[in-house]
């Protein structure tokens, strides 16, 4: 057993590296399946020492394998075990039907679906290879799992989730644990998967490192210790001309707390001057809610000439609204040569008039992510890794795709899934706040795709402390303290 690794991989990655594990590295099949089961009972029983009944419920793969391995160990182990089999043991193959017929010397399994009595349930009926929509008997299992007040404990992957992309295919187990095995599934990690895997837990079964090199992984969890690295302790000589200076642009009428917002992440995040660019009203009021900032009035274009003189970078979308105010002042940002970092009513006037930029940072959610790409959000969410990535490819740059397990894909290197963040953060201004502190790294002189993979850490890091008070009525602004303590940490 040992902690999550970095790397994620899709299901036929997996099955790649199972296929070098047996073929390459000499490892019989049948060793791997009695690890993984043996590996899952030991997770189990150490995480629930009172559980004395099991439930396991196997279907007609290597998955269900797995949960005869389980179960035969269970059973010698002194636990109390039934199985439940969806596809009858004498119609399995290879490994699964060995492991089946060595679980059948010690016991019997069952074909109704009684759950009562079980003080855990133990998924084994789906694995990471599917592909399609769950029917039949196997739909009607997974309703009954989770309709019962039982622990859940899935083996590889919640049944019905799909592995690749956290999509619940028609239904799906709730687990409140996962145990995956050989190589993290990154399905698990995005989407819905979040919601449907619970805790999740990992065991290599003892295959080789050599075997993950040479399956190169196109998608990386992001450590804390990794973000914290990149914001060391300031000099004694420090002064604010060091620590950049941010440009956001936005605050359109109704909608200057969102400059505000954006305004005060950055300062938060470290950036040495903030000005937020405004319309004239506003640039009025602000400095009374945050007298930090500085303002500028902003009729016309003309008004931008000298501000986008003196500033290292420009955060623009944040209450800028789409009026004819608002798409002069975006014409004119994109004219310059300064790393921009876009999002909210920017992105909409982006998918208005699409172009291609390198040195800029895209953080649309879902919704605006459909725009860009002239598709409906569901297909977004269907498949979040094919969206970013086309999102990166026609728009260029770094592209943040908010939501649970936000993704970034920058010009190299493997996509970034952040695994920060709450649902408390579903409410207004919280983007605004990502925005700024982004801008806030960048003006600091991080490299825009590195900025963007701290920022998103950061941010949902900063919501995950606050969600100590609860998660339900977190507002924006309660980030702002905490995002300040977060980037002085080290």
């Amino acid at each position: 057993m040992s902690d999550l690794p970095v790397e994620l991989y899709t299901a036929a990655q997996v099955r790649e590296l199972d296929r070098l594990a047996i073929e390459e590295q000499g490892t019989p099949s049948l060793t791997l399946m009695e690890r993984a089961g043996a590996d899952a009972l030991d997770v189990l029983t150490g995480r629930y020492p009172g559980a004395g009944n099991l439930v396991v419920l196997c279907g007609g793969g290597n998955n269900a394998g797995d949960g005869y391995v389980l179960a035969r160990l269970a059973r010698q182990a002194g636990l109390e075990v039934r199985v439940i089999a969806l596809v009858e043991p004498g119609r399995l193959k290879g490994d699964a039907a060995a492991s089946a017929q060595k679980y059948l010397q010690t016991g019997s399994v069952e074909t109704a679906l009684a759950l009562e009595g079980a003080d855990i349930i133990v998924d084994a009926l789906l694995g990471s290879g599917l592909n399609r929509p769950v029917e039949g008997s196997f739909a009607e299992a997974i309703e009954l799992i989770n309709a019962a007040s039982v622990t859940v404990f899935a083996l590889d992957i919640p049944s019905g989730l799909n592995a690749d992309t956290g999509v619940c295919l028609g239904s799906a187990v709730r687990a409140d644990a996962t145990i995956t095995f050989i190589g993290l599934k990154r399905g698990l990690f995005t989407a819905e998967g979040p919601e449907f895997c619970g805790e999740i837990l990992f065991s290599d079964l003892g295959t080789p490192a050599d075997i993950h090199v040479a399956v190169g992984a196109e998608t990386r969890l992001t450590r804390h210790e990794e973000i914290m690295r990149n914001l060391p302790p300031r000099p004694r000589h420090a002064h604010k001309g060091r620590y950049g200076h941010v440009l956001v642009i936005g605050g359109d009428y109704g909608y200057q707390g969102a400059a505000i917002l954006a305004g005060s992440a950055a300062a938060r995040a470290g950036a040495g001057l903030v000005t937020v660019a405004t319309r004239p009203e506003h640039a009025r009021t602000i400095p009374l809610f945050r007298p930090e900032l500085m303002t500028a009035a902003v009729t016309t274009t003309r008004d931008l000439d000298a501000l986008l003189d003196r500033v290292s970078v420009v955060a623009i979308g944040p209450g800028l609204g789409q009026s004819d105010w608002a798409i002069p002042l975006l014409a004119q940002v994109l004219q310059t040569r300064l790393p921009l970092v876009v999002d909210a009513d920017a992105l909409n006037l982006l998918a208005l008039e699409p172009l291609r930029r390198e040195n800029w940072v895209l953080t649309p959610h879902p919704g605006e992510a459909a725009r860009l790409l002239g598709i409906t959000s569901t297909e977004v969410q269907t498949d979040r890794f094919a969206a970013v990535t086309s999102l990166r490819d026609r728009f260029g740059g770094t592209v943040a795709l908010k939501g649970a397990g936000s993704l970034v894909a920058g010009a190299t290197g493997p996509i970034r899934l952040n695994r920060t963040g709450n649902p408390g953060m579903a409410g207004g201004g919280m983007g605004d706040v990502l925005t700024g502190v982004i801008a806030g790294l960048v003006a600091q002189g991080m490299e825009p795709g590195v900025a963007t993979v701290a920022g998103v850490y950061l941010h949902g890091y900063a919501a995950d402390q606050c969600a100590g008070e609860g998660e339900r009525g977190m507002l924006a602004g309660d980030l702002l303290p905490v995002i300040r303590a977060l980037v002085n940490s080290n």
